[in-house]
């Protein structure tokens, strides 16, 4: 006899039109997959060599922003401000074909400890801002969106986007950016690496299964991440001294990409490196996992090896040589597109899934920016650039947070930098962009 808690469950699968439940019989996924694979996202994808290839043999290359919804209120950012339609419409009017959209670890925590029900979109903006602005930044949020109402839970705003996203054929990448929803990064946030006071490994792998499962009737998801920016534990010396190394790193990167290509073999699944994803020299390098003895070997990721993506981050932003920039890309994972050729033992595709700057000024006309565009380029590399965002509901506990970084305005109601979309942006995705 079914239980009150797993009757939840089941009404919250059986109701909600994009989600699949986890027992669906295989006649109804296998009708999903030949779908993919005779239109756009031309899916599932894989990796060959350097190269992310489609099930036509196409090469595909990211070109893409960040899009956050790992923060307090746990839905992308900007929705009060402007539509799901709008904000694609501009990213792909750019010839940008990806977003990486993010999300964090608590709003699945929330779902189990509610035996499968979602928090309304409605409650969370109060719970994130107060009664009184939650209230009226929700109002505008239906203003602009006003298929959505008083039952609209988080997870269906995400639906939406990715809805959106397949009209329009832009790809997503989703990435578990934090566990507890908040602004990243610090290293003493409790988020920085596995068993860190709000990382609990169990909830995460927990957590990448879910969404696995959740994003499979999305037509444009394309692949995950494990983890934004793994970093040390500074607040917690014992966790730092014990586990923050390359070995405790390879025993959960196995556990996380485990748990997504089991619950949704499709995906691509993108490693992040340590010190804030700033390097993945021994994954590339074929190095010891150090303190241990352990390498990357493809046979610790059974039938799965070909779905492994390397990203890095990089906000080298002081830079003023372009060709110690461009080495210490190449040194810090980029190495691993010509690895055959260069000694290194492994080859995968590299991303550079965050950099950015300020675009209210002429930062982009600066060795930095150029550099790293000039880079990509050469090397046709995905790439995410940080961040679409004019604004947040809130960061850091600052309500509608200015984002200088932002390639929209503060209303996201057109560029910050016209200058730089069309002098900058727009010639990096005809650069790179391909599927």
């Amino acid at each position: 006899m079914m239980n009150s808690g797993l009757r939840s469950v089941v009404s919250l699968l059986a109701l909600s039109c994009s989600v699949l439940s986890p027992f669906s019989w295989a006649s109804p996924l296998k009708t999903i997959n030949n779908d993919r694979a005779a239109s756009w996202p031309f899916g599932p994808l894989v990796t060959s060599g350097r190269d992310i290839k489609n099930a036509q043999g196409g090469t595909v290359v990211y070109a893409g922003t960040n899009w956050p919804g790992h923060g307090e209120v746990m839905i992308p950012d900007g929705l009060h401000y402007q539509s799901i339609e709008s904000v694609i419409t501009k990213i792909k009017s750019t010839g940008m074909n990806a977003i990486r959209l993010t999300y964090a670890i608590q709003m699945i925590d929330d779902i189990y400890s509610k035996n499968g029900q979602d928090t309304t979109v409605r409650q969370s903006f109060i719970n994130a801002l107060g009664q009184t602005n939650g209230a009226k930044v929700y109002s505008q949020f239906l203003a602009k969106n006003p298929s959505f109402n008083d039952s609209t839970t988080r997870l269906q705003v995400f639906d939406a986007v990715a809805a959106e996203c397949a009209k329009q054929q832009v790809f997503v990448h989703l990435d578990n950016h934090m566990s507890k929803a908040a602004w990243c990064c610090s290293s003493n946030d409790g988020n920085t690496w596995f068993g860190d006071t709000y990382y609990n490994v169990d909830n995460w792998t927990r957590g990448l299964s879910y969404m696995a499962n959740h994003g499979k009737s999305w037509t444009a998801l394309t692949s995950m991440s494990l983890r934004n920016e793994l970093r040390k534990p500074e607040s917690n010396p014992t966790l730092s001294s014990q586990s923050y190394n390359w070995r405790d790193w390879y025993t959960n990167i196995k556990k996380g990409t485990s748990a997504i290509n089991s619950a949704n073999p499709d995906l691509l699944i993108f490693l992040s490196g340590l010190d804030y994803d700033t390097y993945m020299t021994p994954v590339v390098q074929g190095t010891a996992f150090t303190p241990g003895s352990a390498k990357y070997s493809a046979a610790d990721f059974p039938n799965y090896a070909n779905k492994l993506v390397l990203e890095i981050h990089n906000y080298q932003n002081s830079a003023s040589n372009c060709n110690s920039l461009k080495s210490s890309l190449y040194n810090s994972g980029f190495q691993a597109l010509h690895a055959e050729d260069s000694g290194a033992k492994n080859v995968f595709p590299v991303l550079l899934t965050e950099f950015g700057f300020d675009m209210s000024g002429n930062a982009w006309q600066g060795t930095y920016a150029t550099c790293i565009a000039s880079y990509l380029a050469e090397q046709k590399a995905g790439w995410f650039i940080w961040v679409v965002s004019g604004s947040y509901y809130i960061r850091s506990g600052t309500q509608d947070f200015e984002e200088t970084w932002g390639l929209l305005k503060h209303d996201w109601s057109g560029w910050r930098s016209s200058a730089y979309i069309e002098g900058g942006l727009k010639p990096l995705a005809k650069a790179t962009a391909q599927g």
